[in-house]
């Protein structure tokens, strides 16, 4: 079985424990960096993005989530954590992690009050997926080796760059685990 940590310093970590496990897989609530060698994939969840890279900081995290990331083991950023893994982030001099060839805007779909829900057609995943949307970012461009997995009216939510998985929106917010088992999928391709 492979095991599926979830960054567990802040934001939605429950849940996507839930949904790990729902796909088959063990979770790991990674709150030390010790932990991110007993791993195969890594999920950073949603939450705010500023107050997540202060801890990953205060915490000493940065460099092992990089080292981690260049290791070739599969990361998924969703919301904030799709923030933290684009290399661009609109109106700011530097990125968090940069693993993705994709710039970023932080909440352009509105403020909290703003939050929908939306029906997804994500290309390898599902046609109907319901994504729900907190102040979430979206991806304004990728790169020529980034696929585009996923838009919503005309804005990119969903991306994928080799072992890295970035959505703007909360897929462990419903019972539907599908994008969670594609996750997983890619961390057991990657074994």
């Amino acid at each position: 079985m492979v095991k599926v940590g979830v960054l567990g310093l802040q934001g939605a970590v429950r849940e996507h424990v839930r949904s790990i496990e729902a796909s088959g897989a063990e979770a790991i609530v990674v709150k030390k960096t010790e932990q991110l060698s007993e791993i195969d994939g890594l999920i950073i969840p949603g939450g705010e993005s500023t107050t997540m890279r202060r801890l990953i900081d205060k915490y000493s995290f940065m460099e092992p989530l990089r080292a981690f990331g260049a290791s070739g083991k599969p990361v998924f950023g969703t919301c904030a954590g799709l923030i933290l893994i684009a290399n661009d982030i609109v109106g700011y001099d530097e990125p968090h992690l940069a693993f993705m060839d994709a710039k970023v805007e932080r909440n352009s779909f509105g403020r909290q009050v703003d939050s929908f829900e939306a029906e997804l057609d994500i290309a390898g995943v599902a046609q109907d997926f319901v994504g729900v949307f907190i102040r979430a970012p979206h991806i304004v461009e990728v790169g020529e080796d980034v696929e585009v997995l996923c838009k919503h009216n005309g804005r990119i939510v969903a991306a994928r760059q080799d072992q890295f998985l970035g959505c703007s929106f909360h897929p462990e917010l419903t019972d539907d685990h599908r994008i969670t088992q594609y996750f997983v999928n890619m961390v057991k391709e990657s074994k």
